[in-house]
């Protein structure tokens, strides 16, 4: 936002009056902006402190005890494909606090992306469902990458509008033109007819016939449709799909491209559901008395990670006023 006067004011288009912070009081007069401070705040500085209060609102949500929890803990690295400590790990959002937990989700991602795309490690696989509820940095990158190196990416959403919406419409083009292997159920609109378009025509021969009171002419010709054109993508039954499937040197596929139902074996399925086994309990907030303590625990730790803040401030503070070639950034003489 251009200056008009450094010190003194800032023009801007809308009407407001804001307390910016403490006893800076900024008026936003239509079209220019007049702060009331001692000579350190005057101006444009007093903007800093606007945008800084914005970005704490959103900031502000993540303060969480519980998220708190979770995020202290040194439990395990997020290497997962390491041949000395494979892991599986399995995150998963809340509906109620997307916007909250996904920035914390979108942390790991961007660092477990970094960690399993190298040479040298375990064949691993990574599964998002619903992509568009989380922020992935570097998916187009990891996509492109990891074939090489072992690392299989699954990506759910069910429609190619919520990835622009989320992605933006580079990145989102990026990411559909990258992967090799395409499974599709209903879906309308501009994403029928991409993966339409995806699927390619077929060179099909057409006959038609007239009939007049003298004879009988018969035409014979050649036209390119789409192989499954949109409209049949748009009235797809439960459990039929359409697709196509990317093959390797020397595992051929004919048929790459396919329309058919996936047929489910239900009786295998409850089988194996009924043999699962019960998740091993990792962390235990029962005490010896057979009480459980979770919320005071996770309170505590909450508590000591604002405490070490605290102290880890006032430790730096005190050594760049102990600096003299520092001391300068504290606004000292």
């Amino acid at each position: 936002m251009p200056s008009q006067d450094t010190f003194g004011k800032v023009r801007l288009k809308e009407k407001v009056e804001s307390r910016v912070r403490g006893d800076l009081y900024a008026r936003f007069g239509g079209e220019c902006l007049e702060t009331y401070h001692y000579q350190r705040w005057q101006g444009a500085g007093c903007l800093a402190y606007g945008q800084i209060a914005s970005a704490k609102i959103p900031l502000s949500r993540l303060i969480s005890p519980q998220l708190y929890w979770v995020m202290s803990g040194s439990d395990f690295t997020l290497d997962i494909n390491n041949p000395k400590e494979p892991k599986v790990l399995c995150v998963g959002n809340n509906p109620d606090r997307i916007s909250i937990y996904g920035a914390a989700l979108g942390l790991y991602n961007s660092r477990i992306v970094k960690l399993i795309n190298k040479k040298k490690q375990l064949k691993s696989c990574v599964i998002i469902d619903e992509l568009p509820t989380i922020f992935f940095k570097g998916l187009d990158n990891l996509i492109a990458t990891a074939r090489s190196n072992k690392v299989a990416v699954v990506l759910g959403f069910q429609d190619f509008s919520q990835l622009k919406r989320d992605y933006g419409d580079k990145e989102a083009a990026v990411i559909m033109s990258t992967v090799g292997n395409v499974f599709s159920g209903q879906v309308v609109g501009e994403t029928a007819k991409t993966l339409s378009e995806r699927f390619g025509k077929i060179l099909q021969k057409r006959e038609s016939m007239s009939i007049n009171r003298n004879d009988t002419s018969t035409s014979i010709n050649t036209q390119l449709d789409s192989l499954i054109p949109a409209s049949k993508i748009s009235t797809l039954s439960q459990g039929m799909f359409v697709g196509a499937v990317a093959d390797n040197f020397g595992e051929t596929i004919e048929q790459k491209i396919f329309h058919a139902q996936i047929v489910v074996d239900n009786e295998a399925v409850q089988k194996e559901t009924a043999a699962y086994q019960p998740i091993p309990e990792i962390s235990s907030f029962l005490d010896e008395n057979g009480n459980d303590t979770m919320e005071q625990q996770i309170q505590a730790n909450y508590r000591q990670i604002k405490q070490d803040i605290v102290e880890l401030v006032e430790n730096e503070l005190l050594r760049i006023e102990n600096d003299p070639e520092l001391k300068y950034l504290l606004g000292e003489s």
